[in-house]
């Protein structure tokens, strides 16, 4: 049937969804989600026509799953969560375009060895990190076509594997849901027998089509408190700061331009909105509602004439369409209102101005590289790489090199789980820093004391618990203390005791790349690094190029000298040509002792069976 996106792009939105053709508003202002829910779910159970069944599932659905969304988020507690800055990488290019090239030119493919005799699996690796949605922040499409295998035979791209295809099937990997672009090979099963990869022809090219859409320019504007309800300008772009509380900020933006004519019927997204802390860090955001309550009426305008509706129509369906259109065109503006994890002190507005645009697509041959995480064998494999990527995030990464005793045990975090009774733990933990990269494995004779109490008579900490020495048990290397409370003579109010930490002691040396010593080589964009003499437990590198900024690392690479043989060497492939290096190294390991009082959770009572 015909969709039109809008019903499906909805953002988050603060509407009260229409039930039966009535807002809850005028026949149940107390009525709660649940219950709107269930009276809606009943009106669309009348509907018989299936076309206009799933048309009203669709819009109403979606109405409903904003306003969960917006209470979710308005309620949510405030805890401050650092995120990064998404147009960091932008300031390295001298325009937007130049960013588009190297996202384009940045991209290639590595073969990835599988446990499977009749997998191989493909990993895209970008120029820019994916650790969140807005990696890239620019309109882009990536669709793969086929690969072409070491035979000349050319497998087409499917969107899923086959049970009754019987040749050599390329599709997206189902095994790996934290690379969710990976493709896998997949080789037949012939008479019943498998044919090890090795034997099998191996993948040579990956082909595919990729587009960019580049703004014209990209317009900013820092807000405090100060500007709510003003309107900035820069050129045909306008900005409101409609409001801005704690955790969250509601924009209003106006291009006055019109779109570029190549992109008029694109869905694009102008508008990126961060925000900082006091500290001057970016906040992580929390999510996001992008329709105000004039749009949210008009959605609700016309799911009420769908309800009235005994079939759907292609005469409805334009009618639906011309009246959004219609709205449209007296609404240009982009509204937003972001909630982040954290209490904000400054908004960082980024407008994408698409009035002008570059619309690049690309042919993409991409050779396949050898460059599994663990090699059998001494060869290094070059990874030319035309372009530079620089890692943003290093730099204050780094900083925490050195770290003192007092601020790890401040950033210590204690968590209870109770649910299981026969395994209830705490555990203690702490934001990773970069010291805790080089802390290594920790000493087996480590001990974490702990001593249960239970409450006495004024519900104050009692005597302590003599316990059997099943009853609970400390790992300090994971920082959990597990206990069965069915071996408890009483129920514990309170656990005492120490849990080991530990800091590294950190020495930090900068390295000529003209001169380096023994154990280490530069070849091109890769540093090779002697495991015996800088083995990667006690070392870490990073290198940055002329301009001073680091250099994003693209992958690592083991070598050894046989299968499951010890690494001989590691590879740090980079983008873009090192010309200083920095090196990191453990000299010592320095114990902290984190002294606890933890007044612990009860298991929650289980309602007994009617």
């Amino acid at each position: 049937m015909y969709l039109r996106s809008p019903w499906i792009c909805l953002g988050l939105s603060t509407a009260l969804l229409m039930a039966g053709g009535c807002s809850p508003d005028e026949k149940h202002p107390q009525a709660s989600l649940k219950e709107r829910t269930a009276a809606f779910e009943k009106s669309l159970d009348s509907i018989q026509d299936p076309a206009l069944k799933d048309a009203v599932a669709d819009l109403g659905g979606s109405l409903l799953l904003l306003e969960r969304a917006r209470i979710r988020l308005q309620d949510r507690a405030i805890e401050t969560e650092y995120g990064t800055d998404e147009l960091a990488q932008l300031k390295h290019y001298p325009n937007s375009q130049a960013l588009s090239d190297t996202y384009l030119n940045g991209l290639f493919v590595v073969r990835k060895n599988s446990s499977s005799d009749y997998l191989t699996d493909l990993e895209p690796v970008f120029p820019f990190s994916q650790s969140n949605t807005s990696y890239f922040p620019f309109p882009h499409a990536l669709e793969w076509q086929s690969v072409t295998l070491s035979n000349k035979q050319v497998v087409p791209f499917q969107a899923e594997w086959s049970e009754t295809d019987s040749g050599i099937q390329l599709s997206p990997s189902s095994a790996n849901l934290s690379n969710p672009d990976d493709l896998t090979i997949t080789y037949p099963i012939v008479d019943g027998v498998q044919t090890t990869n090795s034997q099998q022809p191996q993948p040579i090219t990956l082909h595919g089509e990729a587009e960019v859409i580049a703004p014209g320019k990209v317009v900013n504007f820092t807000l405090t408190r100060k500007d709510v309800g003003r309107t900035l300008s820069d050129a045909n772009i306008s900005v409101t700061l409609l409001s801005l509380g704690k955790n969250f900020a509601e924009v209003d933006i106006n291009n006055s331009a019109p779109l570029a004519e190549e992109v008029r019927d694109t869905d694009l997204n102008p508008l990126i909105i961060q925000a900082r802390d006091s500290t001057g860090q970016f906040l992580s955001r929390a999510g996001s509602i992008e329709e105000n309550t004039e749009q949210v009426a008009f959605y609700q305008q016309q799911l009420a004439q769908m309800l009235k509706q005994t079939a759907w129509s292609d005469a409805l369906s334009q009618k639906l369409d011309d009246e959004q259109k219609a709205f449209d065109s007296k609404h240009p503006n982009h509204y937003s209102k972001v909630y982040f994890n954290g209490e904000i002190e400054n908004v960082d507005i980024s407008v994408l101005d698409f009035s002008t645009a570059n619309v690049t697509r690309k042919t993409l041959d991409l050779p396949v590289w050898p460059l599994d995480k663990n090699i059998v064998g001494k060869e290094v494999t070059p990874l030319p790489l035309s372009v530079v990527v620089y890692d943003d995030q290093a730099a204050s990464y780094l900083k925490d090199a050195t770290l003192a005793p007092e601020k790890l045990k401040k950033s210590v975090v204690i968590s209870q789980s109770v649910d299981e009774a026969s395994a209830a733990t705490l555990e203690f933990s702490h934001p990773p820093t970069f010291n805790d990269e080089l802390v290594g494995e920790l000493p087996d004779s480590t001990v974490s004391p702990v001593t249960f109490f239970a409450e006495d008579v004024n519900g104050k900490r009692g005597e302590p618990l003599e316990l059997p020495i099943e009853a609970f048990d400390t790992n300090p290397k994971t920082g959990v203390i597990t206990y069965d409370l069915n071996l408890f003579p009483e129920t514990p109010t309170y656990a005492i005791g120490s849990m080991p930490l530990f800091v590294a002691t950190v020495d930090k040396q900068s390295l000529d790349v003209a001169r380096l010593p023994k154990g280490l080589e530069l070849k091109g964009n890769a540093l090779i690094v002697d495991q015996a003499l800088f083995p990667a437990d006690a070392w870490r590198f990073y290198a940055k190029d002329d301009t001073g900024n680091y250099l994003k690392e693209v992958l690592a690479v083991s070598h050894s000298a046989k299968l499951y043989g010890p690494t001989l060497f590691n590879v740090h492939y980079f983008y873009g040509q090192p010309t200083h290096l920095e090196s990191y190294a453990r000299t010592a390991l320095t114990p902290v002792e984190y002294g606890f009082e933890v007044k612990l959770d009860k298991v929650p009572e289980v309602a007994p069976p009617h």
